[in-house]
């Protein structure tokens, strides 16, 4: 079921009543509010004068809501997540926490070359050469021990733009700016889903700096990111200033959960994929696939 995504950009009063989810406002002519909880996926808090219930965000998190809030900058920056995600959670945890190096090697090999694939179909669709790129996924070994990921990363954004000046870097110039938004999107579709199948978003396979607290989630979103890219590339193409993050640029990347990819050969909005490519990992650390599910950029 595709969940919806909620973005709040001014003052407010959000509350509950009757599983509802209350949205008041300072306006007095302006009449409440409401929409279903259960129907809620993500929730983005970016005005500093919004108010939140607590007995909302309980309900919020019991429906497995992300709730996102923002910094200064208006940047994705926390995620609140429920304290219990699935209900085997410590079996499946223990069975994460105890995966073999040679198994998490094999992983991250399958899952650089995803990405890696998917970055040379987004190439191909806008007339860009993708030859290197194929060539470097097929490449890829255990562990990606000759670091393809980023070569091939390096090369991409290079050639993605026309843009003089341009490099991939989180304080570089725009369309930086439109990545970092929608890779903070997508990190917190893939934590959420990580919680619902039972595991620490904070144990990485690869992933592994003691001060990032969403290590896997970084992990799995690498095969995800050419999803977002698409959305940067065609506001890119499309629109003449994009240096500031306006309100229509944000509801085109608040979209990024619901896009349709293609994964195990059938068609999917983005959020229900991820859910079915961490419970693929789960079976991975189980034992009984191994074979993490990714989407085939088409």
């Amino acid at each position: 079921m595709i969940k919806r995504t909620l973005f709040f950009g001014n003052p407010a009063y959000l509350s509950t009543k009757n599983e509802q989810l209350v949205v008041s406002f300072p306006e007095k002519e302006r009449s409440p509010a409401t929409v279903a909880i259960e129907d809620v996926g993500y929730i983005v808090l970016e005005h500093p004068q919004i108010t939140i219930t607590n007995g909302l965000l309980t309900k919020l998190i019991q429906n497995k809501t992300a709730v996102v809030t923002c910094d200064k900058q208006h940047l994705p920056c926390s995620l609140l997540q429920p304290l219990v995600g699935h209900s085997e959670q410590t079996e499946r945890m223990r069975y994460q926490l105890n995966a073999s190096l040679p198994l998490k090697k094999n992983l991250w090999q399958q899952t650089v070359s995803s990405k890696i694939n998917n970055q040379a179909a987004h190439l191909s669709k806008i007339g860009k050469n993708a030859l290197k790129l194929k060539r470097w996924a097929s490449e890829v070994k255990s562990g990606d021990a000759q670091n393809h990921e980023a070569v091939a990363a390096a090369h991409y954004f290079q050639n993605l733009f026309d843009i003089q000046g341009f490099s991939r870097n989180q304080k570089g110039i725009a369309p930086n700016n439109l990545f970092n938004y929608g890779y903070a999107i997508l990190r917190a579709v893939t934590a959420r889903a990580l919680i619902s199948s039972g595991m620490l978003p904070s144990v990485g396979i690869f992933h592994r700096n003691k001060y990032n607290a969403y290590c896997l989630a970084d992990d799995i979103m690498e095969p995800y990111r050419p999803y977002v890219d698409t959305v940067v590339f065609d506001i890119v193409q499309t629109t003449e200033h994009y240096e500031e993050l306006s309100p229509t640029l944000k509801s085109l990347l608040l979209q990024i959960p619901a896009m349709d990819v293609y994964i195990d050969g059938k068609q999917s909005p983005l959020m229900v994929a991820m859910s079915r490519t961490t419970n693929s990992l789960q079976e991975c650390f189980v034992g009984s696939s191994r074979r993490i599910l990714y989407p085939e950029y088409g």
